[in-house]
């Protein structure tokens, strides 16, 4: 790709690029399976002859799969949609999900999910010998990654008892799936109304019941659709809400300026990335360094968020929690703020 003039992107190096006057042309390579990017069909074709001239290739024309997940485009309407339906599918039949009754929420507020659930007696130790636990969790976790941002919380909180897992675990990993039975249609729907990145960032307190961490969750949209997402159990135990939202806003801001650069690279210049927090102390935390007394106890590598904004890279902004997206990465909501989210992030029934 480099020989034949192209630049390989410096924030992926499985993206590699070129401009042509106003016309970009993109190609993304994943092991031996890639996607080519362009407005002129030319460039296209040629690009694909000179891959043609290297290695043994297999054109299957306009993109309608890859890696799992179906491509689907509404041109009239300026839609495009990414789903794993057949995947979804493929996934409940194999663990006899295919006809249960579907569940409203990705996981409901009345698992109470620790380490103390864990097999205690031989009996229930032989019992989960013989449940495809890890199996389960790694499919669902590859949904998750690519087009389901809805589970995400879900499945953060089932995955880390992997190793020694009991039956509770399992029934919340059967409760995800009963979900996805009812929602396996869902797809990321993108438009052509914005062109210009939005995050959103959340946490909780101390929702972990084992050592009292909290999880931090942020999600990125482009075109009205997510693009990044993440639900992850905090690093250390954090003493206060101030101090998660703090933490999980340092993390979004990271994803904010990878983004921004990927972006960059491709012609699409923004000048800073807004990013909403419900946490007013939060953002007085990271906007005014004075509060020092406050934060000497926080890891020097979170005030990574004042330096960000400071550049100017990111604009941190107050949004209310009623409008915050991210709600549903860090713990189980209701039906309503379920809903509301996945449609705020794209997500909608074909």
């Amino acid at each position: 790709m480099v020989s034949q003039g192209y630049t390989r992107s410096e924030y992926d190096h499985c993206l590699y690029f070129k401009k042509l006057n106003d016309v970009f042309i993109i190609l993304v390579l994943y092991v031996d399976d890639m996607l080519i990017v362009s407005k002129s069909m030319g460039e296209i074709s040629k690009l694909k002859a000179q891959m043609a001239r290297a290695f043994d290739m297999k054109d299957l024309g306009a993109a309608k799969q890859i890696l799992g997940i179906e491509i689907h485009r509404d041109r009239r309407n300026g839609k495009l949609s990414f789903s794993q339906e057949k995947y979804v599918e493929k996934i409940l039949e194999r663990f006899g999900m295919n006809k249960v009754k579907p569940m409203n929420v990705s996981l409901d507020s009345h698992f109470k999910i620790s380490s103390g659930l864990c097999p205690s007696s031989d009996e229930e130790k032989d019992y989960m010998s013989r449940v495809p636990y890890a199996n389960a969790v790694g499919c669902l976790m590859y949904a998750m990654v690519c087009t389901r941002p809805d589970i995400s919380h879900a499945i953060g909180v089932v995955s880390k008892y992997m190793a020694n897992p009991g039956k509770e675990h399992w029934n919340a990993v059967k409760w995800v799936l009963r979900y996805l039975r009812g929602t396996s249609d869902y797809c990321i729907t993108f438009n052509q109304t914005s062109d210009s990145i939005c995050g959103f960032v959340d946490s909780d307190f101390a929702g972990d019941l084992d050592k009292r961490r909290s999880t931090s969750g942020y999600v990125f949209t482009l075109a009205d659709g997510a693009i990044s997402w993440m639900s992850k159990l905090q690093d250390t135990i954090a003493l206060s809400t101030t101090e998660t939202e703090y933490i999980a806003t340092s993390h979004a801001c990271k994803e904010a300026i990878w983004l921004r650069g990927l972006l960059r690279e491709i012609g699409r210049l923004q000048n800073s990335v807004p990013v909403f927090c419900d946490s007013q102390s939060a953002i007085h935390l990271a906007t005014n360094p004075v509060y020092h007394s406050k934060t000497k106890h926080i890891d020097v590598k979170y005030h990574f968020v004042r330096q960000a904004i400071s550049e100017g890279g990111v604009d941190l902004k107050k949004g209310h929690t009623k409008e915050n997206c991210a709600d549903m990465f860090t713990k189980p909501v209701i039906l309503e703020k379920l809903c509301w989210c996945v449609t705020s992030l794209g997500l909608t029934k074909k």
